[in-house]
């Protein structure tokens, strides 16, 4: 399974398996609205949302043009890195999480800048539907079919 997980998703998996032991559920993939893809949007237990961008290269990051309308989407925003990543790119307003395929660790917490309490409860639900199609794709590959969806 590793060999078919390109560099970036394997740093993602990673980060979800951390972000499960600190009580986090966590979406790969993550439209938050049109335009936009985050690499990881966690839910916390108090109803936090944190995102997390994956990058996997010096090019990774350079080439990223996105990352900073992400920031109106989370409480927390987060870079996720391997070792050899030269962190100092990295902007110091922003949380580092050093990640591998199997797990990560903070190593800089991201400020903190509350989402407006519509927009925490449109995430929220969009969260929470987009985990549940996904889920139901497990049991039921192809709804579309059925339900013209």
């Amino acid at each position: 399974m590793e060999d078919l997980l390109q560099p970036g998703q394997l740093l993602a998996r990673g980060v979800c398996r951390h972000l499960a032991t600190l009580g986090y559920a966590s979406l790969t993939e993550f439209v938050p609205d049109r335009g936009l893809r985050v690499d990881v949007i966690a839910l916390g237990p108090k109803g936090e949302i944190w995102i997390i961008e994956c990058k996997s290269s010096r090019v990774d990051f350079q080439t990223d043009r996105k990352w900073q309308g992400y920031l109106d989407w989370c409480d927390r925003y987060f870079w996720a890195v391997d070792t050899e990543f030269p962190v100092e790119l990295l902007p110091d307003e922003t949380g580092l999480i050093l990640a591998d395929a199997h797990d990560a660790e903070i190593q800089r917490d991201a400020p903190l800048s509350k989402l407006a309490p519509a927009r925490r409860s449109t995430l929220t639900r969009k969260f929470a539907r987009t985990a549940a199609e996904r889920l139901r794709g497990f049991t039921d590959p192809r709804p579309s079919q059925i339900y013209g969806v």
